[in-house]
Parts: structure tokens; C-alpha cells; sequence
């Protein structure tokens, strides 16, 4: 593959710059007013500018892929077809938790709450830590692409070996997150003894027990 080494520093150049000064929405911030389908979607497209689009058949948001998170209950039924400060709120957390985890995660991750309180709660908590991990990747990341920026690295790799990092580190913490999310309820003294075995046994993380659920909480 070919790159051009002076675009992609310049592209993570800026993207570094978007994320340091990028801020979700505060709460208050949020329409409140009942919004339509279409303009729910066009406030998000704003909202989630970010957010790739491969093409216009591909949107990342669409009136489908709401209506399934309302039918999956991962979030509030509009109230007649209209969607509020607190649906807006969801759909924000929603398409950007969903770039790292299934929906099953999103599902033990979000309020079940209809309350408004607790979810301005959660989402004002949320957005914090949207800002702070932004603040923390960019940081990240210039330390590994130190070999980019640099004009006089002439390794024709690099690129390559910037994007098999960036997935390999997203696939790892998603991978992460999952194992905890699997925590959630979890007898702590089965876990311990399942991980004893496991130890044991002396079980490799590649390997494949015949209990998937018992593998995850043992490693």
C-alpha cells in the first residue's frame, strides 16, 4: 500500500486538534422541544460529526438503526414519535459507546432508568469522561506516531504499522471491556475458583474449555 506521508501527518495533525477541542453537548444544551425522526438525525449528524461515513447507503445514523435500539429497550420509546432531551442524550451515548462494544453491552451499560434526573446524571458524568479519554488518546497516540511526523523517517511501513496499532490497541480494550461487563453479577467465589482451576491447569488464554461464560470469568 502507498501513502502519502505528509497527508496522513497532516490528517493526525488534525485530528489530534479536533479531539483536544471536541465537547459533547452539555445537558442543557439538548433540544427539549420533541424533535421528528428526520431531525433527530440530522442534530446527531452534527453532534457525531466525527464519526465516519463510508458511504451514503452505510450512515452510521439512521431511522432504523434507532428504531432497533428503542425495540431492543437499550433505550426510551419516543413519546408520540417524538424523541426529547432524554432520547437525545441516549442516542448520543449509544452511537458512541457502540464504535467499542456489542448491545448487549450498551444494554448493561445504560440506565434502565426512565427517570430524568439520573440520566442527566449519568449523562453529564459521561461526556467528562468522553473529553478526558479524547484528551488521553490523543496523547497516546502522538508518542506512536512520532515516526510520521518525523520528515526525515523514510520507513515505507510506518503507515501500515500506525493502523495495525490503532487496531490491535482497540481490539484489545474492547476485549477488555467485555471480560468486565461479564463480571457484572458474578459470584466472586466462583470466579476465584474457576481462575484457580485455570491456573492449574495452567490453561492458555487462546485455548477453548467447553464453557465460554466459565473461560471469560476465569481469565
Amino acid at each position: 500500500m502507498r501513502y502519502d506521508r505528509d497527508l496522513i501527518a497532516h490528517k493526525l495533525i488534525r485530528w489530534e486538534n479536533y479531539l483536544n477541542t471536541y465537547k459533547l453537548p452539555a445537558w442543557k444544551e439538548l433540544p427539549n422541544i420533541g424533535l421528528y425522526m428526520d431531525q433527530v438525525i440530522a442534530l446527531l449528524g452534527q453532534y457525531l460529526d466525527f464519526i465516519p461515513v463510508e458511504d451514503q447507503k452505510n450512515k452510521p445514523v439512521t431511522p432504523t438503526t434507532i428504531n432497533n435500539y428503542v425495540r431492543l429497550k437499550v433505550m426510551p420509546a419516543p413519546e408520540k414519535r417524538k424523541y426529547y432531551r432524554i432520547h437525545i442524550a441516549y442516542l448520543i451515548m449509544i452511537f458512541t459507546l457502540k464504535q467499542g462494544t456489542s448491545i448487549n453491552g450498551l444494554q448493561q451499560l445504560l440506565p434502565s432508568t426512565t427517570e430524568e434526573e439520573e440520566i442527566r446524571s449519568f449523562y453529564t458524568n459521561y461526556i467528562d469522561r468522553v473529553q478526558m479519554v479524547g484528551n488521553f488518546f490523543t496523547a497516546q497516540t502522538r508518542d506512536a506516531v512520532q515516526d510520521l511526523l518525523n520528515p526525515q523517517e523514510a520507513d515505507e511501513g510506518t503507515v501500515e504499522n500506525v493502523i495495525i496499532q490503532s487496531i490491535l490497541m482497540s481490539g484489545f480494550s474492547r476485549i477488555m471491556a467485555e471480560k468486565l461487563l461479564h463480571l457484572q453479577d458474578a459470584d466472586p467465589e466462583k470466579v476465584l475458583e474457576l481462575e484457580k482451576i485455570s491456573d492449574e491447569q495452567g490453561l492458555h488464554p487462546l485455548a477453548q474449555p467447553p464453557q465460554k461464560e466459565d473461560r471469560d470469568h476465569a481469565l
